[in-house]
């Protein structure tokens, strides 16, 4: 994916995507940090070069840098054992 957009970078990494975006700095540092988003800005020369530092074999994307999608079940169990 090539974005500008930074709701879109997670959104590439939620669909095991990797991502090439066209800013200087992004707020989803863990990301670029991860290896699966990369800067580029828009320079033509940065781009390309963002495009062949995608690794060609797939990347594990099961990390899990959001958690795991379970968060309500957890806060509802720990409530309901405080209840009791």
């Amino acid at each position: 994916m090539i974005t500008d957009s930074g709701g879109m970078q997670k959104e590439a990494y939620f669909f095991s995507k990797y991502c090439i975006t066209l800013r200087e700095e992004t707020e989803w540092t863990e990301l670029v940090e991860s290896k699966v988003n990369f800067l580029a800005g828009t320079d033509k020369k940065e781009i390309l070069e963002a495009y062949r530092r995608i690794p060609r074999k797939k990347k594990d994307f099961n990390n899990r840098l959001y958690g795991d999608g379970n968060a309500s079940e957890k806060i509802v169990s720990l409530l309901d054992s405080h209840l009791q």
